[in-house]
C-alpha cells in the first residue's frame, strides 16, 4: 500500500496494485485447511486480479493520451485528457479496476467472503488498506478525470447503488463480520458517490470520510475479533447480553458503532453531515432535485438500523447462548487497539478542527491539486436540511430496528442461495469445462498438428497483412550470379535431403550439415565474416554433439506416418516455403530505413572498436547479449540436471550392446588431438583479443576452445573424476555470467548507466601503444559461458549410464 500511494509512475502503481491483491490472497487464505478461507481467497484474487489487468490497460491508454506514464505529467494534462477521444475508454477501464478493488457494485460480492481471514487481517485490509486502493486511485486521478457527465454518472451511480445495497444487506447478516463487511461496502459506496459529484467540497467530504471510516471500522473489526475469541462464535443469533460479561469491550464497541451510525459528537457524524449537505446542494431539476437527498437519507436509515442491531444483538437483550462457556474480558493489551481507535472517534468528533483539520486540509489539496475550498468542521451548523436528514436517519434507523418484531424477523432471514460468488463459480466451471474441451481438441500430442496450426496462423497473418497491396515493391531485386545460385541450390538440396532421409539418421545429419555449410558460405559471400565464422563453428559443434548422440540411438528411425500423411506434409511444407519466399520477396523489394549507418558511424568513436558486429553485441546491445548468455547458462544447467549421471565412466555402447570401438581409442584422432590442442588454444586467444576490431570475439573464441577440448575428450576420454567435472562446469558457467554482470555493474561506480563501456590507449615499454576496452571483460564472460555450455552438453551425453542407454 505504501508503494501504491508513493508511486510516481502509473505502471509502477499498477505493479504495487497487483502486489496488494496477491498479499490479500495470502492473508485471506491464512486458514488454508478451511474451505471457506480458500474460496474467499480465490474469489478475492479472481475479482481484484482481473480488475488489475483492466487497470493496466487503462493506464496504458492514459499514458498514450498524455505521452508519459509519470503521474506528475498526467496530473498536468487534465484538459488534454478530457478532450481526447480515448478519454471514455481510459475512464471506463480505470474505473473498472477501481470498482473491483473497492468492492463497488456489481463487484461487491467478493468482500464479504474475504471475512474468512483472521480478524486483525480483516481490520487492516478492509478498513485502512486494500479496499481503499480503489478509492485512492479515484481520488488520485480526480483532478484530471472528473468534471464530465460520464464521470458523474459512472462514479456517482456506482457509488449510490453500492451505498444503498450494502447498507440494506448488512441489516440481514447474522455473522458479525459479515455485517461489518457489508457496512464497509456501503461506506465505500458513500465515498465513491462523493467523488462522483464533481464538486470540490464533495471531494473534501470524501477524504474526511476515508479517515473516519478507517478509524471506526478498524475498531469494530477488532471488537468483533475479541467477541469471537471470548465466545467462540460470530453468530449474532447466539450472542446477546455480553455487556454483563464484557463491559469494557461493550463500551468501546458502542462508541465505534455510534461513529459508524453517525451519532452526534462522534467523527462519523461530521462526515455524514457533509455528505447530506452535498446531496442537498447537488441541485438539478425534476427527479434529480429530490432523488439524491432521499437516497442519502434512506442509506442513513439502514446504517443506523444495522449499527443498532450490532449493539443490541451483541451486548443487550437475552443471551448469550453459549452452553457452558462463560465469556470474560480479554487482557488489557488485547483491548488497547480498540481503545485507541475509540478515543480517536471521540477526539475527532469533539475537536475536529484541532485533531483532523490540518490533515484534511493537506489531503484535500493533494486530491484537488489546487487550494482546498473553505469548509467548516463545526459541531453545529444550525437547523438546516442536512441536520434534519441526520435526525430522520437516526430516528428512522432506530425505529426500523426496534420495530422489526412487527415488520420482519431478522433472525429468521435466510440468505439467498444465488449470489455473486455462486455466479462467479458457475462461470469458472463453465470456462474450465470449455478450456478442457479446447485443450483436448488442440493438445493431441502430435508435433505435426502443432506445426500445422502454427503455419496456418502464419499464412493467415501474412495474407491479411498484404491483402489489397501488390506483392512486389518498387525496389529492384539484387542480381543473382552463378556461384550464388549454385550455393542456393546446394542449400535446398541439403534441406530436401534431410527431409527425405530423415529415417536414416546418419544421412540426415550429413545432409543437414550441407545446408549449414551453404548458409556459412552465403554469409561469407554477402560480406559478413563474423556471421560466417560463427555459423561454421556452430555447425561443427552441433555436428559433433549429434554424431555422439547417434551412438545411443538406432541407425534407422521407425516409420512414423502413412503415405497420405507424408503427402499432406509435403503440401504443407511447399505452401509454407512458398509463403516465406513470397514474404521475403515482398519485404526486400520495398524501401526501408536502416539503422546500420548509425552503428557504422558510432562504432569507433562510441564503442572503441572497428568490428561493428562485436561492438553491437558487447556495447550497443549488451543487454541482449547478457540475456542470451543467461539463457545459455540455464540450458546448460538443465542438461546437467536432467540427464542421468554416473560417477564412473564406462565405454559407450552401440545399438547392438557392444562397447564403442571395443573400448579402444582411435590412434589417428589421438595423435591429431595432441598436435591440434596448442594451436587451437593459440587461435582461441588470437580470435578473442582481436574481436573488438576484426572478426572474432568471445562467442567465436568460446566455440573454438570448446571444440579443442571436445577433441581431447573424444581422443582420450573424459576425466576420471566425474563428480569434480560436474562441479567445475557449473562453476565455469557461473563465473562467466558473473564476470559479464560485474563488468556492467562497474560502470555504476563511475556514475554511468549499467553496461556503459570505456576504452583508452596505454604506452607500454616493449609492446608500445596498446588499446584497452572494458568490454573485453564482458566478452571474457561470454567466452566462459559458451565454453561451459558446449562442454556441459558434451559431458552430459558422454556420461549417460548403461541403463539410460538401454532405455533410449
Amino acid at each position: 500500500m505504501l508503494g501504491l500511494v508513493l508511486a510516481g509512475n502509473l505502471l509502477l502503481l499498477v505493479l504495487f496494485w497487483e502486489l496488494t491483491g496477491l498479499s490479500s490472497f495470502l492473508l485471506i487464505g491464512f486458514w488454508r485447511d478451511q474451505e471457506q478461507s480458500r474460496q474467499g481467497a480465490r474469489l478475492a484474487l479472481l475479482v481484484t486480479g482481473s480488475g488489475g489487468l483492466v487497470l493496466l490497460a487503462g493506464a496504458i491508454v492514459l499514458g498514450r493520451i498524455v505521452g508519459s506514464f509519470e503521474i506528475d505529467a498526467v496530473l498536468a494534462a487534465g484538459e488534454a485528457i478530457r478532450a481526447d477521444t480515448l478519454y471514455p475508454l481510459a475512464l471506463c477501464l480505470i474505473l473498472a479496476g477501481a470498482f473491483t478493488k473497492s468492492a463497488q457494485f456489481p463487484f461487491h460480492f467478493w468482500l464479504p467472503h474475504a471475512m474468512a481471514a483472521p480478524t486483525p487481517v480483516s481490520a487492516y485490509l478492509h478498513s485502512a488498506a486494500m479496499v481503499k486502493a480503489g478509492i485512492y486511485l479515484i481520488g488520485r486521478l480526480y483532478p484530471v478525470m472528473s468534471g464530465t457527465d460520464l464521470w458523474f454518472w459512472l462514479v456517482s451511480g456506482a457509488g449510490g447503488i453500492t451505498l444503498v445495497i450494502g447498507a440494506f444487506i448488512a441489516l440481514y447478516r447474522h455473522d458479525l463480520k459479515g455485517l461489518l463487511a457489508y457496512s464497509t461496502i456501503s461506506h465505500l459506496g458513500l465515498i465513491t458517490l462523493l467523488f462522483g459529484l464533481n464538486r470540490p467540497l464533495a471531494a473534501v467530504a470524501a477524504v474526511f470520510h476515508i479517515v473516519n471510516h478507517a478509524v471506526f471500522k478498524a475498531a469494530l473489526f477488532m471488537s468483533a475479533g475479541i467477541i469471537e475469541h471470548e465466545t467462540g462464535t460470530r453468530d449474532m443469533r447466539r450472542l446477546g447480553g455480553l455487556a454483563r460479561f464484557l463491559p469494557r469491550t461493550a463500551a468501546l464497541a458502542i462508541i465505534a458503532a455510534g461513529a459508524m451510525a453517525g451519532v452526534p459528537l462522534l467523527n462519523g457524524f461530521l462526515s455524514k453531515e457533509m455528505f447530506f449537505q452535498q446531496a442537498v446542494e447537488l441541485g438539478g431539476s425534476g427527479i434529480l432535485a429530490w432523488l439524491p437527498p432521499v437516497l442519502a437519507t434512506l442509506a442513513g436509515i439502514f446504517t443506523v438500523a444495522y449499527s443498532a442491531r450490532f449493539v443490541h444483538d451483541v451486548f443487550f437483550g437475552e443471551g448469550p447462548h453459549l452452553g457452558d462457556r462463560v465469556p470474560h474480558e480479554p487482557p488489557v493489551w488485547m483491548s488497547m487497539p480498540v481503545a485507541m481507535l475509540s478515543v480517536l472517534c471521540l477526539a475527532v468528533g469533539l475537536l475536529p478542527t484541532l485533531v483532523v483539520g490540518p490533515l484534511l486540509e493537506v489531503a484535500s489539496r493533494a486530491v484537488l491539486q489546487a487550494p482546498a475550498p473553505a469548509f467548516s468542521l463545526a459541531l453545529w451548523h444550525g437547523l438546516n436540511l442536512a441536520f434534519v436528514m441526520s435526525l430522520i436517519a437516526l430516528a428512522g434507523g432506530a425505529g426500523l430496528y426496534f420495530a422489526r418484531r412487527f415488520l420482519f424477523d431478522l433472525h429468521s432471514h435466510t440468505p439467498a442461495a444465488f449470489n455473486g460468488r455462486a455466479l462467479t463459480e458457475r462461470v469458472l466451471r463453465t470456462l474450465t469445462r470449455g478450456s478442457q474441451k479446447l485443450l483436448a481438441f488442440v493438445d493431441t500430442g502430435s508435433l505435426q498438428r502443432y506445426m500445422l496450426w502454427l503455419l496456418m496462423c502464419a499464412l493467415i497473418g501474412g495474407v491479411a497483412g498484404f491483402a489489397g497491396s501488390p506483392l512486389a515493391g518498387t525496389v529492384a531485386r539484387q542480381d543473382i550470379d552463378g556461384v550464388t545460385l549454385v550455393g542456393v541450390l546446394l542449400m535446398m538440396a541439403g534441406a530436401v535431403g534431410t527431409a527425405v532421409w530423415h529415417r536414416d539418421r546418419v544421412l540426415a545429419v550429413i545432409s543437414m550439415a550441407v545446408s549449414g555449410l551453404m548458409v556459412t558460405l552465403a554469409f561469407a559471400r554477402l560480406s559478413a565474416p563474423d556471421l560466417a565464422l560463427t555459423q561454421l563453428l556452430v555447425e561443427v559443434a552441433s555436428l559433433l554433439l549429434l554424431v555422439l548422440a547417434l551412438h545411443y540411438l538406432p541407425p534407422v528411425a521407425p516409420v512414423d506416418s502413412s503415405g497420405q500423411r507424408r503427402l499432406r506434409d509435403v503440401l504443407v511444407s511447399c505452401v509454407a516455403g512458398l509463403g516465406a519466399g513470397l514474404l521475403t520477396h515482398a519485404m526486400l523489394t520495398r524501401p526501408f530505413t536502416s539503422i546500420s549507418g548509425y552503428f557504422l558511424d558510432e562504432a569507433r568513436p562510441s564503442g572503441g572498436g572497428y568490428n561493428v558486429v562485436n561492438v553491437i553485441l558487447v556495447d550497443f546491445r549488451g543487454y541482449d547479449t547478457l540475456g542470451e548468455i543467461t539463457v545459455l547458462l540455464i540450458a546448460a544447467i538443465a542438461v546437467l540436471a536432467l540427464l542421468p549421471r554416473v560417477d564412473v565412466v564406462e565405454p559407450p555402447l552401440d545399438p547392438a550392446g557392444r562397447p564403442w570401438l571395443d573400448g579402444r581409442r582411435p590412434l589417428m584422432l589421438g595423435q591429431a588431438a595432441r598436435a591440434v590442442l596448442p594451436l587451437a588454444l593459440l587461435i582461441t586467444a588470437y580470435l578473442f583479443l582481436r574481436g573488438h576490431n576484426a572478426p572474432g570475439g568471445g562467442f567465436i573464441a568460446g566455440l573454438v576452445a570448446a571444440l579443442a577440448v571436445a577433441m581431447q575428450w573424444l581422443a582420450f576420454g573424459l576425466p576420471q573424476d566425474n563428480a569434480a567435472l560436474r562441479k567445475a562446469l557449473p562453476a565455469l558457467l557461473a563465473s562467466g555470467l558473473g564476470l559479464a554482470t560485474l563488468t556492467g555493474l562497474g560502470s555504476l561506480v563511475f556514475g554511468a548507466p549499467f553496461l556503459t563501456s570505456a576504452f583508452g590507449h596505454l604506452e607500454l615499454p616493449v609492446l608500445g601503444e596498446l588499446e584497452l576496452a572494458s568490454v573485453l571483460f564482458f566478452d571474457l564472460g561470454v567466452f566462459l559461458v559458451v565454453l561451459g555450455m558446449v562442454l556441459a552438453v558434451l559431458a552430459a551425453i558422454a556420461q549417460l549410464p548403461r541403463p539410460a542407454v538401454e532405455r533410449l
